[in-house]
């Protein structure tokens, strides 16, 4: 048990995250975390990150890297998007993700169904790019398939 002096009619209480729509969004990294995987064969690197301004100022966004993962491709893949975020930030080789904390840059949000929910959306941060650029859009080859699916 544990003593509360607390008053909830002063507080207003928390909502489910609306989701954001699909668009670029200014936006600064406030937090980063290794955290064990599920499968307990790796860990990511949890990235929290808050909107900076417009309607969704003061929003926070997920993203995890995949940076120790027995899946090369997951591997390669998150290794990519830490890459985008270091340029994003003008940090290129930092010894610690702290490093990339409170340096603005411009993350690109979608809005994707949940695998384990249909019917239920989620956001995703597919790139980065420095503060007042707009984020690269995936390369689509001839066959009109996004590079990494097979």
């Amino acid at each position: 048990m544990a003593e509360l002096n607390f008053d909830a009619t002063q507080v207003e209480p928390t909502s489910e995250f609306e989701i954001l729509p699909d668009g670029d969004y200014p936006a600064v990294l406030i937090d980063s975390e290794w955290k064990g995987t599920k499968s307990g064969g790796g860990r990511y690197l949890q990235l929290t990150w808050e909107v900076l301004d417009g309607e969704f100022k003061g929003r926070l966004l997920w993203d995890r890297l995949n940076l120790e993962n027995k899946n090369d491709t997951a591997v390669k893949i998150a290794q990519a998007s830490l890459s985008a975020v270091c340029r994003a930030v003008g940090v290129l080789r930092p010894k610690d993700s702290a490093e990339l904390h409170n340096k603005p840059c411009t993350i690109k949000v979608v809005v994707e169904e949940r695998n384990d929910r249909p019917g239920v959306f989620k956001n995703e941060i597919r790139n980065y790019a420095p503060i007042g650029t707009a984020t690269a859009r995936p390369t689509v080859s001839g066959n009109n398939k996004m590079p990494w699916k097979k």
